[in-house]
């Protein structure tokens, strides 16, 4: 794997997002951590997975500069239900997906994190969803899973303000499950992910099948109608324009068009 780190040790599968500078998820990784994710599933001696990123940050989203390569709405919802296909892979996985989370998840990388089952961030890790900055709304799912952990109210205002929140503000309103100092996630990610190893891979199955079974029947309607309207948003003049301010680092200006 070009983009990924993959390592196996007392039952726990250890991925690890290696992409420089900002662990950026383009197409080519999100397919990597789909090919990851199949390899460990066939692996019956790993009974639990943590994921990180390497560097400064866990995924400050997708590869914006990919985006200028895509040359319509349709071909940009092929793109996204290529996501969602891999982040749904990751939230039905058999076996407990821990992501631990440091310096950035935002966009993709917070719609990649949310696709785990357990996330233990530092105290100042940024999480949140900028793409209404670009003129776009997020495309692997975050619009249908946010709410599920924070709200409606407080999902919206992620949205609409596209401001990010703290580690210590995840933990407070459920996104996230622990903070930690930098010094201490991964160990304490280390040590969650073999407690949970030690328990029986039948009952964490199951566990985990009848979690994804509480969800409502409207989650997929849901994914469905925000790949189609994520394509509908990339053909907008806005979009545009907010994808070129973000590679030219200046400050966006949208007509509404």
């Amino acid at each position: 794997m070009e983009y990924l780190k993959l390592s196996i040790e007392d039952h726990v599968a250890f991925i690890t997002i290696d992409h420089a500078p900002a662990n950026a998820l383009s197409s080519a990784i999100i397919g990597e951590i789909g090919d990851a994710f199949d390899q460990i599933g066939q692996n019956e001696d790993v009974r639990a997975v943590l994921l990180h990123g390497e560097g400064r940050f866990f995924s400050a989203g997708a590869d914006i500069k990919e985006f200028t390569e895509v040359k319509n709405g349709e071909a940009f919802i092929a793109l996204t239900k290529k996501g969602q296909e891999v982040f749904e892979k990751i939230e039905s996985f058999p076996k407990p997906v821990i992501a631990a989370i440091h310096g950035a998840a935002l966009g993709g990388g917070l719609e990649l994190a949310m696709a785990c089952h357990i996330r233990l961030v530092t105290e100042r890790a940024k999480l949140g969803l900028p793409e209404l900055q670009l003129g776009l709304i997020p495309g692997f799912a975050g619009t249908q899973r946010l709410p599920r952990y924070v709200g409606m109210a407080k999902a919206a205002e992620m949205l609409f303000t596209s401001e990010p929140i703290t580690g210590t503000q995840a933990v407070e309103r459920g996104l996230a499950n622990h903070a930690f100092s930098e010094e201490e996630l991964l160990p304490k990610a280390n040590e969650l992910a073999r407690k949970i190893a030690r328990k029986s891979p039948v009952a964490l199955k199951a566990a985990i099948e009848l979690l994804n079974y509480s969800k409502h029947d409207s989650y997929y309607k849901g994914v469905d109608r925000e790949a189609a309207l994520f394509g509908k948003a990339f053909d907008t003049a806005d979009a545009k324009e907010g994808i070129q301010a973000f590679i030219e680092k200046r400050e966006a200006v949208f007509k509404g068009k």
